[in-house]
């Protein structure tokens, strides 16, 4: 006989936004980097500082951009240039392994829409990136080469629009890729080309006219120069005008991302 008193499970009800399900994956793409963390978080600590030494001793200490040492102008770039990447590079790697491995399947069959699925990889990058900014400050700021940021808000603004920004743009590259060396593409003929194009080593009002416009449609270029003013308090642009168009960038990436998961390009069989 059954007995009827026990419980068989209970059913859980899911409203419009699937907050377990999204945390859940959240959770899992955070351990799945943390579990590597020498790889992901210790190793571009390391290749900051790396950049740092070599600058450090290549340039002339009495160089500098705009009244401040070449060196205290450097470094806010290198730290946003590194969460940049290391955000493009989680999400995009999570895709791209999700889908050589065949697991991609699990997560579109699961209980997650679209935007929860966007969401919940998007802050795991986002994370990530943060990490890597963490963990080269405290480096830094240690060895003395950084101070405290003068802007905190503009700091945070800036690391979460520019890690945003650079989370989508991974999805999407991890989605359209269907081996890693089609993604390997993306990452060194595109997103490291705009970092190091986008005003990390140089003021770009030491750049011509022609290269001064082509600068100024490169998105990462507001990110670097809008964590510059947070730390020093100088800028090429106005960290207000730098926000709203990062800003309406990530809001064009973000309907993008959203548009190829609901289609399942690329996704499924």
């Amino acid at each position: 006989m059954i007995n009827k008193n026990i419980n068989l499970g209970v059913r859980r009800e899911i409203g419009l936004v699937n907050w377990i399900g999204l945390f859940t994956l959240y959770i899992k793409e955070v351990k799945r980097f943390s579990n590597v963390f020498l790889q992901t978080i210790t190793a571009p600590m390391v290749t900051t500082l790396l950049f740092v030494i070599v600058f450090s001793v290549a340039i002339d200490r009495s160089a500098g951009f705009k009244d401040v040492p070449f060196i205290t102008f450097l470094v806010p770039g290198l730290i946003m240039m590194s969460v940049l990447q290391n955000s493009f590079a989680n999400v995009s790697s999570a895709f791209m392994t999700a889908k050589v491995q065949g697991s991609i399947v699990d997560l579109l069959m699961s209980p997650l829409g679209p935007i929860e699925i966007m969401v919940a990889h998007i802050l795991a990058g986002i994370t990530r990136g943060l990490c890597v900014f963490l963990a080269s400050f405290c480096l830094l700021w240690s060895l003395g080469v950084l101070s405290f940021p003068n802007h905190f808000f503009w700091m945070v603004l800036f690391l979460f629009q520019g890690g945003y920004a650079l989370a989508v743009i991974g999805m999407m590259a991890g989605i359209w890729a269907q081996k890693f060396d089609q993604l390997a593409i993306i990452s060194n003929f595109i997103i490291q080309p705009l970092a190091f194009l986008s005003g990390t080593f140089y003021s770009i009002e030491r750049l011509p006219d022609t290269l001064k416009v082509i600068a100024y449609f490169n998105p990462i270029f507001y990110a670097i120069d809008g964590l510059r003013f947070s730390f020093l308090g100088i800028s090429d642009t106005s960290p207000v005008t730098g926000s709203i168009i990062l800003f309406l960038c990530n809001i064009i990436l973000s309907f993008c991302a959203w548009y190829i998961l609901k289609s399942g390009y690329r996704l499924r069989a």
